[in-house]
């Protein structure tokens, strides 16, 4: 079982404001090309890699999906993979940050 820790919506936010956070949006190609968390990079689910995912002294890695399925299946295969220093999701993926009326990028 994978180590998960829940983010919030306000942790997110200031994470990305003060560059503490990277976020990675789990999503197909297509989903994130209509709309992601402004900032997000692009690891899909369908072709991760777990090498792909940035590692920076003092940042935290999130994951990040529509609703919270697909970071979670992202953090068991980073975790699998040796990725020991990820274990961070936003539950409510891009359906609740948009659903929050936060700003998207497209």
């Amino acid at each position: 079982m994978a180590k998960v820790e829940n983010v919030s919506i306000e942790d997110l936010k200031q994470g990305l404001a003060d560059g503490t956070v990277i976020l990675v949006d789990v999503r197909e190609p297509n989903e994130f090309n209509a709309g992601h968390i402004p900032g997000a990079i692009l690891n899909p689910l369908q072709k991760f890699d777990p090498k792909a995912i940035p590692s920076e002294p003092g940042k935290r890695v999130v994951f990040s999906c529509r609703a919270g399925n697909r970071s979670l299946k992202a953090l068991e295969l980073a975790q699998a993979a040796g990725r020991t220093d990820v274990t961070a999701h936003y539950p409510g993926g891009f359906d609740g940050w948009s659903k929050a009326g936060e700003k998207v990028e497209i």
